[in-house]
C-alpha cells in the first residue's frame, strides 16, 4: 500500500478496492483525481500491464 490513506485500509479492503480498479478500469484521461489512492495506483499497473502487452504483442507480430 502506498500513499497516506491506505494506512486506513486494512488488507481485505485494499484487495476489494484493486479489485474493483481492475474490473472499472479507464483511461488516464477519465479517472477522477479524487479516487482512493488504491484505485488509481492499481489502474496505474493495469496501464503498465497493458503498455507490456501490447509492447510484447508487435514483438510476436514481427517474428512471424
Amino acid at each position: 500500500m502506498t500513499g497516506r490513506d491506505s494506512a486506513e485500509v486494512d488488507f481485505i479492503e485494499e484487495l476489494r478496492l484493486r479489485r474493483w480498479a481492475r474490473e472499472n478500469y479507464v483511461a488516464r484521461d477519465q479517472r477522477d483525481a479524487s479516487w482512493h489512492p488504491i484505485i488509481l495506483e492499481e489502474m496505474h499497473r493495469k496501464d503498465q500491464d497493458l503498455i507490456g502487452r501490447q509492447t510484447s504483442d508487435a514483438f510476436a507480430a514481427s517474428k512471424s
